[in-house]
């Protein structure tokens, strides 16, 4: 029979009247001796005690606290999370030798009685009328038992209404429940210092070995620590752990549990004391950062209780090797106490499985998750939104903006004034994508005013964002904040032809009994088309092949963009390949400006760019150098007030220096000037123009000039004239 059929079965027989039973009896008359008073007045006063009994019925009663693991994606433990760390294991898995010390010491007739023992409460009641007081108690492993479950909310009591209730419920659970899964139980609840709750974490703990793999000697110690765990710990108190020892193997060759070969032999064996790694300190094994944002996402899910408490076994997508090479990327950069802060988020953006992730430099001086709680603006590396807009809206790469500097850009109110910073100062018209190769402030300003900042809100929410966003216009230069974890998950959409899939932290979750309660099924949504997608991303692949982010040229395909935010705050680098997607942050805490790290002001093209260099070449080293999957061109909508028409170059050739190149730009190209010596051409005028005036092209292309710098002083000079000729007839002479 079961024991919840076992249970079952009882469930409707507890009744508190049913206490003339012969052991409950006896413990009547034991309470009648020591209250002085008659039978029958000792009796009525126990009965009102065994009122409101909780039932010894329900199995939820007798749960006890276990630890929870988190384990990668490769299967390494990650993690313990517990309340109490307790790792529930069947009495299969302890050592018959722990066993037999636990019964020999605390309760040594425990297989004889049926719940309380007798013979035990009237030697305590003698000790104790000797006493004056309560010295002694006569607890069976059963009682102990319904003392820390059912009774715990009385178990600081010292009474013997208390005791009564204990012995009265251990007696009723001895008909529900075998020895030994009562020897079990008692097993895996009791504490035995050193934060170590039942006989499998105290045998890591102590030994850094399972509990079935106990010897004789390492049982006894263990055996010994309850009754006082934090005075006899053998790692502070070495001498009363070996003393506590030598009794309990005493105790167990008196009960026939060793023999005597067994007692002396345990009696001299070293002590070995191995802490399992890191077993009580915090929990955590490795990715700190990481195991911090699971413990939020399973609390969310299942409640801070279940996690703590519930033994439950969770499984994760973490890479630990990438994850390694993640830390190691970000400590090798930064690598002086004075440098700031950083984030790293790796993705798969296939899933939307993290791989790594790095939510900061140093985890036992700040625990902060930079990579998941940190919201920073994120500069340029946000014009990517625009630019899928742009894409999306018709605007085709050579769509040409307005890149001069300054751009006034009016807004209803104060007009929106920006300059160029980490691209440099943009001249006259360049193309879409120009600009975002070379992260043209002025160009984006005034996209976004053309396209709504709505629009670009609309986009990056599809994409990946979740952060509340305001359609500000200079949202299109990273001017909200968002997250690395954020950043990474938006752009894994890119790398993955526009279907975007959520962050995934966690694949699987199992119980305490191993049956699964959660498995993730990533199910991805196509937030933009391939074809913008793939536009998308053939531009920016020209940030890393020859535009702000050369440091993070890996050698095979890849795209991304470069972040930078006011008086270098925070700078940024969020790239991918089309297996990997990942964010790169730097900043301090608090905020200032990052104007001498290892000697450099801090762009996202620089120490961002490298990091992401140094990990993604790591972690793609063995995989192979893919292409992204290419789709057809966009269907662009050159729409005629998008339109730049072709006008013609005006003549500037013989004319000053600044006339010429204020003709050109008022016409909208672009002058490059190159200087000659003329012998001909005052010094200062234009000599040539390239293209020649009247040819047609667009506004934002090159004319080269060639400016006079006067004839050259260092040439020969002109040989004389030749003499007049004299032999020579004198020409006739016409007559009317």
């Amino acid at each position: 029979m079961s024991r919840r059929s076992r249970l079952r079965r009882h469930q409707s027989k507890h009744t508190a009247g049913r206490v003339v039973i012969g052991g409950v009896a006896a413990l009547l008359a034991l309470t009648v001796l020591l209250a002085g008073g008659g039978t029958a007045v000792a009796i009525g006063l126990a009965a009102s005690w065994l009122t409101d009994l909780p039932s010894v019925s329900d199995p939820s009663a007798f749960a006890v606290a276990q630890t929870t693991k988190i384990y990668s994606a490769d299967g390494k433990l990650l993690a313990n999370l517990f309340l109490e760390n307790r790792q529930v294991v069947p009495l299969a898995n302890i050592s018959p030798f722990l066993q037999h010390a636990v019964v020999s010491v605390e309760d040594e007739r425990f297989y004889k009685h049926n719940g309380f023992d007798t013979v035990g409460i009237v030697r305590a009641a003698f000790t104790n009328l000797a006493a004056g007081g309560v010295e002694e108690g006569a607890s069976t492993i059963t009682q102990q038992i319904v003392r820390n479950t059912v009774l715990s909310a009385e178990r600081t009591e010292i009474s013997y209404k208390r005791k009564v209730r204990e012995a009265y419920l251990a007696y009723e659970l001895e008909k529900v429940m075998s020895k030994d899964e009562i020897l079990s139980m008692y097993l895996n609840t009791v504490y035995y210092g050193e934060g170590a709750y039942g006989a499998e974490s105290a045998a890591l703990t102590y030994f850094n070995k399972h509990a079935k793999d106990l010897t004789v000697a390492e049982a006894a110690l263990l055996a010994g620590l309850p009754q006082q765990p934090s005075r006899l710990s053998p790692y502070e108190n070495l001498e009363g752990a070996v003393a506590r020892r030598q009794w309990v193997l005493k105790k167990m060759q008196e009960n026939g549990y060793i023999d005597e070969a067994q007692y002396e032999e345990a009696k001299v064996e070293e002590v070995k004391l191995e802490r399992a790694p890191n077993m009580n300190e915090e929990g955590v094994y490795a990715a700190p950062y990481f195991v911090a944002y699971v413990k939020k996402v399973l609390q969310d899910e299942f409640g801070t209780s279940l996690v703590f408490k519930g033994g439950l076994k969770v499984y994760t997508s973490l890479d630990t090797k990438m994850q390694t090479l993640a830390e190691k990327s970000v400590r090798n950069v930064l690598n002086l106490k004075t440098d700031p802060d950083a984030a790293l988020v790796a993705i798969d953006p296939l899933t939307g499985n993290i791989k790594a992730l790095v939510g900061g430099r140093d985890w036992k001086t700040n625990k902060f998750n930079f990579a998941t709680q940190a919201r920073r603006q994120p500069g340029s590396s946000f014009k990517m939104f625009t630019l899928v807009t742009a894409l999306e809206s018709g605007m085709p790469p050579r769509r040409m903006l307005d890149s001069s500097s300054p751009a006034t850009i009016q807004t209803g109110g104060k007009p929106w004034v920006v300059s160029n910073a980490e691209g440099g100062g943009g001249k006259g018209y360049i193309t879409l994508q120009a600009a975002t190769v070379g992260s043209v402030n002025t160009a984006y300003a005034r996209l976004a005013k053309e396209l709504s900042p709505e629009k670009i809100v609309k986009t990056a929410k599809r994409m990946g964002i979740t952060t509340h966003l305001e359609p500000y216009l200079s949202i299109t230069l990273g001017s909200q904040e968002v997250t690395p974890l954020e950043m990474a998950s938006a752009y894994g959409t890119l790398a993955n032809q526009g279907k975007h899939f959520p962050p995934t932290a966690v694949t699987k979750v199992e119980d305490a009994g191993g049956k699964t309660i959660f498995e993730a099924n990533p199910e991805g949504s196509q937030a933009i088309s391939k074809e913008v997608a793939y536009a998308a991303v053939s531009i920016m692949k020209g940030v890393i092949t020859g535009g702000t982010a050369t440091r993070a040229n890996i050698g095979r395909p890849a795209a991304g963009k470069t972040g930078t935010t006011q008086d270098y705050r925070d700078a940024w680098f969020v790239g991918f390949t089309p297996q990997l997607v990942c964010s790169v942050w730097m900043g301090y805490t608090p905020e200032r400006p990052m104007r001498n790290v290892h000697g450099r002001k801090v762009f996202g093209g620089t120490w961002p760019a490298q990091i992401w260099h140094d990990f993604m070449g790591a972690a793609l080293k063995n995989e192979p150098k893919l292409n992204f999957k290419s789709a057809a061109s966009p269907k662009y909508t050159w729409k005629s007030e998008w339109d730049i028409p072709i006008t013609q170059i005006p003549k500037v050739v013989g004319i000053a220096e600044a006339g010429a190149i204020a003709a050109l730009e008022k016409a909208k190209f672009v002058p490059e000037i190159t200087y000659a010596y003329s012998p001909t051409v005052l010094k200062g005028r234009v000599i040539s123009q390239t293209p020649a005036a009247g040819s047609k092209a667009k506004p934002g292309d090159t004319v080269t000039l060639v400016i006079s710098k006067g004839p050259d002083p260092n040439a020969p000079p002109p040989p004389p004239p030749p003499p007049p000729d004299t032999t020579s007839t004198p020409p006739a002479t016409s007559t009317p």
